[in-house]
């Protein structure tokens, strides 16, 4: 009977076994704590040529910013506009300034669309198919 087969298989199911041991560290010899090792590493200095200059507040900032830079290179710049989008949006005039902050003001008129527009959005949904119109008079 040839036993080196059933050897090298108990060998192959045990290494992973020990693999997660943690004696086995200083069984292979790396029980050498890695403190002492980063420690005696020189430390970093910055080269006498790389000279940089405080900022200072009153300075005049770049036109663009890094960030500005980053977004144009990522996705490159505003779309080019079709003709119905321009044309739409030079018929439809300009945003009135600061209307976000007016919409919310209590001054601000509203209409009252009485009770019908709150059945109309209270009605259940229905199938699409039938539909009833009653004018009253």
């Amino acid at each position: 009977m040839n036993t080196k087969p059933v050897l090298f298989a108990v060998a192959m199911m045990t290494l992973p076994m020990l693999s997660g041991c943690g004696s086995m560290g200083s069984i292979l010899g790396g029980d050498q704590a890695a403190a002492p090792s980063v420690g005696r590493a020189a430390p970093l200095v910055v080269p006498p040529d790389f000279a940089l200059e405080p900022t200072v507040a009153s300075a005049i900032r770049p036109a663009e910013s890094g960030q500005e830079q980053m977004l144009e290179t990522l996705f490159g710049g505003t779309a080019a506009r079709s003709a119905a989008e321009r044309a739409i949006s030079t018929t439809s005039g300009a945003a009135e300034l600061g209307i976000r902050s007016s919409v919310g003001d209590p001054q601000t008129t509203t209409v009252n669309k009485g009770s019908i527009t709150r059945d109309i959005v209270a009605a259940p949904e229905g199938d699409g198919q039938t539909a009833q119109a009653v004018i009253p008079g």
